[in-house]
């Protein structure tokens, strides 16, 4: 009978501490996305940041591209006023082509293109956006580790209804597919 009690309890005891271990790895994976979607709002603030020296530089030699530096404006404006992860990553995604279309267009400029100022903000927006598909890549590791832990057993069980799956990163506008296009 004692015999039976010990089992008893080291079983309970044993199903207790897989519960605790499972919950707590959930917890951590949660915190990872969490750190990871802070690592990229960190890039995207700093390219937002960058975005009006290199509008400033650009504007005395694009007289004629307003409409692209309105679209870079408003895009930045986008991700800058987003209030979730999902509409900062639909907005970056419409910035990232709208910068893209602006350094396609500053092609045409051979003066721009030889001012260093903005080969050095040109420079430091494409490691920026390297930066940010790394962090990307990253968030979107961590969503899927995160997912499999809450939606396998027994982290199934152990999440219940508390912890809710997350949406990674996709790029959501089939216009940001395409390489932008470039008209003289």
């Amino acid at each position: 009978m004692f015999a039976a009690i010990i089992i008893l309890v080291a079983i309970i005891a044993a199903i207790a501490g897989l519960w605790v271990s499972i919950h707590n790895g959930i917890v951590t994976k949660d915190n990872r996305c969490d750190n990871a979607w802070q690592t990229i709002d960190a890039q995207l603030q700093r390219r937002n940041d960058l975005i009006p020296n290199l509008v400033e530089t650009v504007k005395g030699y694009m007289t004629h591209e307003r409409e692209t530096l309105e679209a870079v404006t408003n895009a930045r404006a986008a991700v800058a006023g987003a209030s979730t992860p999902e509409a900062a990553m639909a907005a970056s995604g419409q910035l990232s082509q709208a910068l893209g279309h602006l350094f396609a267009v500053a092609e045409a400029y051979p003066e721009l293109k030889a001012n260093s100022n903005f080969a050095q903000l040109q420079a430091d927006l494409t490691d920026t956006e390297n930066k940010i598909s790394y962090a990307r890549m990253s968030f979107n590791d961590c969503v899927l580790e995160y997912n499999n832990a809450i939606e396998t057993f027994p982290g199934n069980i152990v999440a219940g209804s508390k912890f809710r799956t997350r949406q990674g990163f996709v790029v959501t506008d089939e216009a940001a597919r395409q390489a932008p296009s470039v008209k003289f």
